[in-house]
């Protein structure tokens, strides 16, 4: 797939599966912004990936909308607009429903559903003028429900049908796509693991979760956002893109 000059904005591209899609663009050709929610961690990810040409940091905290909105504007005044916004930006954590605190509520609620919201608000007028598209990257629990993930579940299924809301509304103007992955295989999982009582217990419990019996590599989920974002894929919107494994086929 070719974005030649294509402007994209990645959320949470400092890491994991941003990077990935990050980088598969810019092998593609595009002018991609690099956002981590500090200056640190979108330097850190500049330099981690090396020499490639028209690449930018756009630091901000996605937990709040001055953050949303100065990442976006960076990247606009970068590159002289933006073609396509990936939000992947997201937290997340398991917890039993006793154990879940207002802060964790308000700390998924904010970086998961509002940030991602008001990344949106910020990029559309500039969206709308390229006829440009916007992937946003859910979870399959945001498909179905899991068991000790409850908070999870509800902002990433508020990713689902956010992203169908958007899509009927800025239609034909703009495409709103979304991607539901399965587990996969970043750092992120591997220092969860790692504090399990029995990390292997725990390793091989998500390798066996997908019928496919292997958790997804980053750069699975990164060809699926990079083919939504396409022109191949300029007759859809309003979709949602499970990279499960088949996870939520059923039981």
């Amino acid at each position: 797939m070719d974005f030649t000059d294509k402007r994209v904005l990645v959320t949470g591209s400092s890491r994991g599966i941003g990077f990935e899609i990050a980088k598969m663009f810019l092998d593609a050709g595009a002018r991609v912004a690099i956002h981590g929610s500090t200056e640190q961690s979108a330097g850190a990810a500049m330099e981690r990936l090396g020499d490639y040409d028209h690449k930018v940091a756009a630091p901000g905290d996605i937990g709040t909308v001055a953050g949303c909105e100065s990442a976006v504007e960076t990247a606009i005044e970068a590159f002289g607009g933006l073609d396509i916004l990936v939000n992947c930006a997201g937290v997340g954590e398991g917890r039993p429903i006793a154990d879940c605190d207002e802060a964790m509520w308000d700390a998924h609620c904010d970086v998961n559903l509002k940030g991602l919201f008001f990344c949106c608000r910020a990029a559309l007028p500039e969206l709308k003028k390229s006829n440009g598209n916007i992937v946003n990257i859910a979870s399959d629990a945001g498909l179905m429900g899991v068991p000790g993930i409850t908070v999870y579940c509800g902002t990433k299924g508020g990713v689902v049908n956010m992203s169908r809301a958007m899509a009927l509304e800025i239609a034909p103007d703009v495409r709103v796509n979304c991607v539901c992955p399965g587990y996969v295989d970043t750092d992120m999982i591997r220092i969860s693991a790692k504090k399990k009582p029995d990390p292997e217990a725990y390793w091989q419990k998500m390798i066996d979760y997908a019928p496919l019996k292997r958790i997804a590599s980053t750069d699975e989920i990164a060809h699926g956002v990079l083919y939504l974002a396409s022109a191949h894929a300029r007759f859809i919107t309003g979709t949602s893109l499970a990279i499960d494994g088949g996870s939520t086929a059923g039981k």
